[in-house]
């Protein structure tokens, strides 16, 4: 299992685009992954999970990916993050 955190930046928080583009991202991943705003999870492959986190500016996410390819899953998410979210 590969783990990485992420601090949302965006002033809007984790909103419709953001999600969707997570959620599109993971989906071409076979590993599972997992995103954790406090003790709150959702399925990072489903967009309505990702977006029912509700993180806000300054949120402090974390991600868990498990599976065949979860470093280039992990790698291909925080690189995203980085640029999106």
């Amino acid at each position: 299992m590969v783990e990485f955190m992420h601090t949302v930046k965006s002033s809007v928080g984790l909103h419709a685009r953001p999600a969707g583009l997570i959620s599109s991202a993971a989906k071409k991943f076979e590993s599972k992954v997992s995103i954790y705003f406090g003790d709150v999870g959702a399925d990072g492959k489903r967009l309505l999970s990702v977006m029912a986190l509700g993180a806000k500016c300054g949120a402090e996410l974390r991600f868990e990916i498990e599976g065949a390819d979860e470093k280039e899953a992990s790698q291909a998410l925080k690189e995203l993050c980085e640029e999106s979210i």
